[in-house]
């Protein structure tokens, strides 16, 4: 086994640390490509997205040798996949509306939210224990979310709903017994009927923008399998090769970059309150990024420390 400290695990860390920046700084680019698509409307995208990502994976799945695996998962395992592919396409489908609509701030949020779900699930769902500097970075987390809704005057559904329906899709890829190809590729099968059925009724009732937008706008609708695929095979291959305390540092780049998209380029209102809000959700991400390095540390120190 290569020691941490030789050439080739700071390659192999160096090459992860690669692959998750660009995976998290593609999803951070989302608002621009999807707010290209804003003629065709959510659903059409989301369900132009769920069949060229199929037909993406199903390339990478052949070139890769995996199709095979598709065959006889099994009825547990096939429920988890549906399970996955049900979540990912609910949280496509209020990522790619929140950012058509004009709220890529509050779509942001959301992403900021997900790791306190994700802390939340493993409560209740997984049994996980919980520390108290976790409990701490939850509580300001709902305060956050009681002082947004507020300043909205609702809750902020689209953030609760993309932070909820990804931590339950983290929550079954954490569980599923598939490598990522096999399993986003399993997701794509279930959703893709769906999809196409969609897409054949919108061009018989003469609603769809695929054709009649233009041959641009077909090719980024195409395009928008592997914008989709691409990230998630990068994020894939880091988590394989990176610490999940670097991985969860690095994930914060996705909603910051989407937050200063909605601020700075499409100037979207930021009250002070929403400030405050926003503020509240640092915080507690700080707490929760401070509570996990210090673990991290503590752990290894427990391993290399000698006994007797």
């Amino acid at each position: 086994m290569s020691d941490p400290g030789d050439g080739a695990g700071t390659g192999t860390r160096a090459s992860g640390l690669a692959a998750g920046v660009a995976a998290y700084a593609a999803w951070g680019m989302f608002p621009l490509f999807f707010g290209l698509l804003a003629s065709a409307g959510a659903v059409e995208v989301l369900a132009h997205r769920m069949l060229w990502t199929v037909v993406a994976m199903l390339g990478v799945a052949a070139l890769t040798g995996r199709l095979a695996r598709l065959r006889g998962l099994g009825a547990r395992t096939t429920a988890m996949v549906v399970a996955a592919a049900v979540s990912i396409s609910i949280n496509w489908g209020v990522y790619i509306y929140g950012v058509t609509s004009g709220q890529v701030v509050e779509s942001a949020l959301g992403y900021f939210v997900n790791p306190l779900v994700a802390v939340l699930l493993g409560l209740v769902v997984l049994r996980e224990r919980i520390t108290r500097w976790q409990g701490v970075a939850v509580a300001l987390g709902t305060a956050a979310v009681v002082v947004l809704t507020v300043d909205y005057g609702r809750p902020p559904w689209i953030a609760l709903i993309l932070a909820v329906s990804f931590g339950i899709y983290g929550l079954v890829k954490k569980t599923i017994p598939l490598d990522p190809v096999t399993s986003l590729t399993a997701e794509g099968v279930v959703t893709a009927p769906f999809a196409i059925g969609y897409l054949v009724w919108l061009a018989v009732v003469g609603q769809s923008t695929f054709a009649a937008d233009g041959p641009g706008h077909a090719a980024l609708l195409v395009a928008s399998g592997l914008v989709t695929a691409v990230p998630l095979l990068l994020f894939g291959f880091a988590a394989q090769r990176l610490p999940l305390v670097t991985l969860g540092i690095i994930q914060y780049l996705n909603p910051a970059m989407q937050m200063t998209w909605g601020v700075v380029l499409l100037h979207e209102d930021m009250p002070g309150s929403r400030w405050i809000g926003f503020g509240l959700i640092w915080l507690a991400l700080l707490v929760f990024t401070l509570d996990a390095v210090r673990r991290v540390r503590r752990s290894r120190q427990a391993v290399t420390t000698p006994v007797g």
